[in-house]
């Protein structure tokens, strides 16, 4: 049963959220207690680079560095502190504000259940080196960031699109990207399986998920009130009821047949 229509005059007046630009309140960054192994992880990557800043978050130690030494950051850990898996990596869109990606790496210690956080800021256009050769599980990783957020990784094995297609322009994931695509995005499909000149016939493609046309009748039928595929939109209004059918004939047997006679539509909720 549909919602019953509450009128929208006032919902201005009803906004869910007064401040349009409300960050909610940062997790505490605690201090890293001396004499626990995640000091002696901050003390093993200092020794392989500089350490621009470093704390406890929700129990795990995050660790920021250079961009320019993720690898021998990542090196130190696993080769002298036991952090042998890469469980995630990937990055996080601050174009707006700071002119780039906070790329993250998500460390695990198996022996000893540990979990340890490297970050580091890479601005726009800007590289960071492959972990590929210490971490196997960084390759999809990294393509990934790549093909969705734009962000470039040097000597990878095999830098090409994972997700997109190879031949797609821009990166869908970027906070300057359109929710719905860019013009390239909406004519994709049609360039590539009827061409370019087949445009002004077929239209661009709606890449909008929320929205629902009755009277498109290539893509839409109203339930009970069917009409035939692609027939002009002014028959939605003048076509026949259709009976509706719960089940096939011979159907589940087990399943008693169901029809609208024996049905019974509720008014209101119980």
């Amino acid at each position: 049963m549909m919602r019953p229509y509450q009128p929208k005059k006032n919902v201005q007046k009803k906004a869910y959220y007064t401040d349009r630009f409300w960050v909610a309140p940062r997790i505490p960054e605690e201090p890293v207690p001396e004499n626990s192994p995640y000091a002696e992880d901050l003390k093993a990557v200092k020794k392989a680079c500089k350490v621009l800043n470093a704390y406890i978050q929700r129990g795990q130690l995050v660790i920021y560095i250079n961009p320019e030494e993720n690898v021998a950051a990542l090196k130190a850990l696993k080769e002298t502190r036991g952090y042998e898996m890469l469980s995630e990596l990937s990055a996080v869109d601050f174009l707006a504000q700071r002119g780039g990606f906070e790329v993250f790496y998500q460390l695990l210690n198996l022996s000893e259940a540990r979990r340890l956080r490297v970050k580091c800021f890479v601005k726009e256009n800007q590289a960071v080196e492959s972990v590929n050769p210490l971490f196997r599980s960084a390759d999809w990783a990294e393509r990934e960031m790549w093909d969705l957020m734009g962000v470039k990784v040097n000597n990878h094995p095999y830098l090409k699109r994972l997700i997109m297609p190879d031949d797609w322009e821009g990166h869908p994931l970027r906070k300057d990207y359109p929710l719905e695509g860019d013009e390239f995005a909406q004519w994709y499909e049609v360039d590539k399986i009827f061409g370019k000149e087949a445009r002004d016939i077929i239209g661009p493609e709606n890449r909008d998920p929320g929205r629902v046309d009755r009277y498109d009748t290539e893509r839409f039928a109203r339930l009970g009130h069917e009409v035939p595929r692609g027939a002009p939109a002014e028959m939605a209004d003048k076509e026949e009821e259709t009976p509706l059918s719960y089940q096939e004939e011979e159907g589940v047997f087990l399943i008693e047949k169901f029809s609208e006679e024996n049905s019974k539509v509720l008014d209101k909720r119980k």
